[in-house]
């Protein structure tokens, strides 16, 4: 059963994972989420819009798709862009990188993370909410 899902449309820009933060942190303080679900979320939202806007190409309007919903005691998350991503795999940890540690973070932080590409691409990650 889906509780509550919202689907916004934000600028392929750098700026988009804060206010995509704010939105989502929003969100899930109104529907009760815990504290360490909603910093999780915000974690890995932005990670995955970041990686969008690092990798990804921006729809035909200038944007991208991000949405969020509560089913069954999860929240999943979902970041779509016009993009034509071939291979997404976590790299490992490197502590002197600086970059391209995204999918490591998602794939650590979320429950389960999946890629769909038939579409533009699609990353989608679930995180349970208790």
């Amino acid at each position: 059963m889906v509780h509550r899902r919202d689907v916004v449309r934000l600028p392929f820009e750098s700026s988009t994972p804060g206010i995509a933060r704010t939105k989502l942190a929003a969100f899930l303080t109104l529907n009760r989420a815990d504290l360490d679900v909603i910093d999780d979320a915000l974690i890995v939202l932005s990670e995955m819009i970041a990686n969008a806007v690092a990798h990804g190409t921006p729809d035909e309007d200038g944007t991208m798709e991000i949405s969020w919903a509560i089913e069954d005691g999860q929240l999943l998350l979902s970041v779509r862009d016009a993009g034509r991503a071939t291979e997404l795999v976590p790299r490992p940890f490197d502590e002197d990188s600086l970059g391209g540690r995204g999918l490591s973070i998602i794939s650590r932080v979320a429950d389960a993370w999946s890629v769909d590409s038939s579409d533009g691409t699609c990353v989608r990650a679930e995180l349970a909410l208790a």
